[in-house]
């Protein structure tokens, strides 16, 4: 399946929702955020939110600092 990430194609075969997927990306969960064509999700929404192809993620990373 591809789907879109950061803009980029990529191919998420085995990834079925987007908790997979940022398993699979090694990505730190508690510093990220997810947006799912174009909506913001709640980390507690990922395992529920099933990847299809042709879907955008975008992934952003909170960063604190002063």
């Amino acid at each position: 399946m591809r789907i879109l990430v950061n803009g980029e194609a990529s191919d998420v075969q085995g990834a079925r929702n987007v908790a997979e997927l940022v398993e699979r990306l090694g990505m730190p969960s508690q510093s990220i955020l997810i947006e799912h064509n174009e909506t913001a999700l709640h980390p507690r929404e990922w395992r529920q939110q099933t990847l299809t192809e042709g879907d955008r993620i975008e992934i952003l990373r909170v960063v604190a600092g002063g």
